[in-house]
């Protein structure tokens, strides 16, 4: 080992704040209530719940900022070094070089650094946010609201759920993006119909089939430049185009790398076995679906609670297929598995919504359920141990 000082030197040592972190922190202590941790953060804030950033604190009065933190009392005895790179890991020494020039040893290294939003051409601007964290949700409330117009490029995740919530708070809001409707290549035809027509109805402007080039400022307002030579202008701009997962330092690391992530074992364990990996880095061997990188909130919360109880050395296997969701106005999602609208589809009608079964090579691969309430596990079960097709109508149970 490296002269460090002990002051520099933790039991567990995380890269990145988000909610891996706050999870990991959470299964740590589940195991081991005393070990030092260190959270190296490029952000500002302790790690925090980010979905509650597009939907619940513009929804519910009832819930605060406050209420965001994941397990505050969790983090009394946690250290944080905020706004805060990690400029490169010495796996020999087990040790990890930071952006501001110290070193730190760990006996056990987490990676939970996420994705990085892809961006657009222009000037940096207050009012152009790349909609991430808590601080561009604080400054997108001062920026809303009393009709404010607000132009949203991209039809994704964020963007849909910032629509919805902008519109139900007195804020103008339209969506720019390339595909040819909204939720194209996302859901089936029937269901994205739906989709696109509640957000019409409920006020937001589409403009379809437009490829963003970039924006500038002119005087009080943004002006948004399309491939097709159209301008849009806005008060705000939010760029919601989805993320790129940060492998940089795992790459340069030596770590083994699949499928656009960091490889990982059953028990979230990198290819060096000081170190670890969960969220949305991680590839990891699902047991119904086969290995996977998942991008989504549930994975964040249960791959890092149990990559935690790992690290303290709990020896457990991840076991949860994770599922996908988002709530839009009065439309409710969830999905397990793959729902590419390319598959064979069969379709289960239900009074207030419908469950579409996706089969690949004739075999259930994953399953949509649209405005329905079930059971997830039993949507996990039937997808581990699938019936014939012709049974698949009517074999899950609404709650």
């Amino acid at each position: 080992m490296s002269n460090i000082e002990t002051s520099n030197s933790y039991q567990y040592v995380i890269v990145g704040g988000g909610m891996v972190a706050g999870y990991a922190i959470k299964g740590i202590r589940q195991e081991d209530t005393s070990g030092s941790i260190l959270v190296v953060s490029k952000e500002a804030d302790v790690p925090y719940e980010r979905p509650a950033l597009s939907k619940k604190l513009w929804l519910d009065d009832e819930f605060t900022e406050e209420n965001i933190r994941i397990g505050a009392e969790d983090f009394s005895d946690v250290s944080f070094k905020f706004n805060t790179t990690v400029n490169q890991i010495d796996r020999q020494n087990k040790t990890v070089d930071l952006g501001d020039n110290t070193t730190v040893h760990y006996d056990q290294l987490l990676l939970a650094t996420g994705g990085e939003p892809r961006n657009i051409k222009g000037p940096d601007d207050p009012h152009v946010l790349i909609f991430r964290n808590w601080s561009d949700y604080r400054k997108l409330r001062k920026f809303s609201g009393n009709n404010k117009h607000v132009v949203i490029i991209g039809g994704g995740y964020v963007g849909t759920e910032l629509a919805s919530s902008l519109t139900q708070n007195n804020t103008k809001v339209t969506m720019v993006f390339p595909e040819k409707a909204l939720g194209e290549g996302k859901f089936p035809e029937e269901i994205r119909a739906e989709y696109e027509e509640t957000f019409k109805k409920n006020g937001v402007e589409i403009l379809s089939g437009k490829m963003v080039e970039s924006y500038q400022r002119q005087g009080d307002h943004l002006v948004i430049s399309t491939a097709d030579g159209s301008e849009i202008t806005a008060d705000t701009i939010i760029i919601g185009l989805g993320v790129t997962p940060r492998i940089e330092l795992a790459k340069a690391s030596e770590l083994d790398l699949t499928d656009g992530g960091v490889k990982v074992d059953e028990h979230l364990q990198t290819s060096d076995p000081s170190i670890w990996s969960a969220g949305d880095i991680a590839s990891y061997p699902d047991h119904i679906l086969g290995r996977q990188r998942i991008e989504h909130v549930d994975h964040a919360r249960l791959s890092g609670e149990l990559v935690g109880k790992n690290m303290a050395g709990a020896n457990l296997a991840y076991e949860h297929t994770p599922y996908f969701y988002s709530m839009i106005f009065d439309i409710s999602w969830q999905a397990v598995g793959s729902i590419d609208p390319e598959l064979q589809q069969v379709f289960d009608k239900r009074d207030n919504g419908t469950i579409v079964y996706f089969l690949k090579d004739n075999k259930l691969a994953g399953v949509l359920v649209w405005n329905v309430v079930v059971d997830l596990d039993d949507v996990r079960d039937l997808i581990a141990d699938p019936p014939a097709n012709d049974q698949l109508v009517g074999s899950i149970k609404e709650k």
